[in-house]
């Protein structure tokens, strides 16, 4: 099964891909609101009554507005640890965003004056679908509802000003995620693909069965320490091929346009502006 976020004439609402159409699931404004609901699989499947839109004409909103977690992995694919000169690290490296980063998987992410060197990070997605405390990684995939593409955009000299990453990590509106949410049983996580381009260019390409701590690792590791609610986010880390790690180093720039895809998920297509 397949659901998306997607923009109507009166605000937004969950709804449920069909092959080449979107049908809206009534009474909830979006994802995050559905996954709340105990009984989310039945009601999204049943959903029969809601406006229907053409897929190549919806407008998406951003997978899940307000979660009341959004939590990064850092440094969790094996080849872009050695890309950045790590030795394998035994346990992950955390950050966390806020639901203002979050923005849509086509809407425009804009430079800031501040720091000229804002990076992509191509990124598989977890999204939290019951409320799951100090549970075991046998069980955690029990918890997860689905999987989406993210892109943490970054901006390298504030991140770079400290040790600590998260003023580098936490500029509004530049965490496009999206289009969907896949299912679990409909990815194959051991055979997808991530793929990022810029301007065409490919700058990533790596399997995501490279994943050094695996969802489910993180799901169980992350709720050790507190609740994960339904709608919560995890991006799971970034391969390598990052633009602060070529030589000579790449940034984003106004007009540029990021993509980056997992197979069989979909794309998140960013212009820069």
């Amino acid at each position: 099964m397949r659901l998306a976020t997607i923009r109507t004439r009166t605000g937004t609402s969950a709804a449920r891909l069909d092959g080449e159409v979107f049908t809206e699931i009534p009474g909830h404004a979006d994802v995050g609101s559905l996954l709340a609901d105990e009984d989310w699989r039945q009601v999204a499947r049943t959903a029969t009554g809601g406006q229907r839109h053409r897929r190549d004409e919806a407008e998406l909103h951003t997978l899940v507005p307000h979660p009341s977690h959004v939590l990064c992995a850092g440094l969790n694919y094996r080849e872009h640890i050695k890309e950045m000169g790590r030795e394998l690290p035994a346990h992950p490296t955390l950050f966390a965003k806020f639901a203002d980063t979050l923005t849509g998987p086509a809407d425009p992410v804009a430079t800031v004056p501040e720091d000229p060197e804002m990076d992509w990070e191509g990124e598989l997605a977890v999204v939290v679908g019951r409320t799951a405390y100090r549970v075991r990684e046998e069980e955690a995939g029990r918890y997860i509802a689905g999987f989406t593409v993210a892109n943490d955009i970054s901006m390298r000299g504030w991140q770079n000003r400290t040790t600590e990453w998260l003023q580098g990590k936490i500029w509004a509106r530049t965490t496009p995620v999206g289009p969907v949410l896949v299912t679990p049983d409909a990815f194959d996580k051991a055979r997808a693909t991530l793929r990022t381009t810029v301007n065409g260019v490919p700058v990533q390409e790596h399997p995501v069965a490279d994943l050094l701590f695996s969802p489910e690792f993180l799901v169980a590791y992350v709720s050790t320490m507190i609740p994960l609610h339904p709608g919560d986010l995890i991006l799971t880390g970034t391969p390598g091929g990052v633009g602060r790690a070529r030589t000579p180093s790449w940034y984003l720039r106004a007009g540029d346009r990021v993509e980056v895809t997992v197979d069989g998920i979909g794309t998140v297509s960013t212009p820069i502006t």
